[in-house]
């Protein structure tokens, strides 16, 4: 097994498995739906563990509330199915880093359209040459030259 594998690292990922399982089927309460875990965090000594999510909906009160509220019953619910010695304590955290991305993809997308139509507005000058002043131009003889291979 890696060395970068650790077992809290296992436990974090179980965790985060059953947790979310749990939310889903198990939890009823109206103010814990359309939730998503984003990552657990679990100390070294397995006391704690910090449980990133987001929602649709984005902050809230109330799924902190009822997330708090719940955590007692699936801690333990965690305790029946996973064999641990220690249980750590549920702490959830919200995460805001799907709203902080999709932000910023609302602002790349914003300079690429001001792009395109700087770039569109600062061509159109050079389009209005007709064939005729193109033509009126003789071709660079010292360029000639050098194609000739001399």
């Amino acid at each position: 097994m890696p060395k970068g594998y650790a077992r809290t690292d296992r436990i974090a990922e179980q965790i985060q498995r059953e947790v979310a399982q749990l939310l889903r089927l198990d939890v009823k309460d109206p103010r814990v739906r359309m939730i998503t875990l984003t990552g657990v965090e679990v100390t070294k000594d397995y006391s704690h563990a910090k449980l990133f999510y987001t929602t649709l909906d984005g902050v809230s009160d109330a799924v902190q509330q009822g997330l708090e509220h719940a955590s007692g019953y699936l801690r333990s619910q965690l305790a029946h199915s996973m064999k641990l010695r220690i249980m750590p304590q549920l702490h959830f955290v919200y995460d805001p880093s799907i709203e902080r991305g999709a932000h910023l993809s609302q602002l790349i997308d914003q300079a690429v359209a001001s792009d395109k139509t700087l770039n569109s507005a600062s061509e159109a000058p050079v389009s209005h040459l007709s064939e005729e002043d193109e033509i009126d131009h003789p071709p660079d003889k010292g360029a000639a030259k050098g194609v000739s291979g001399g």
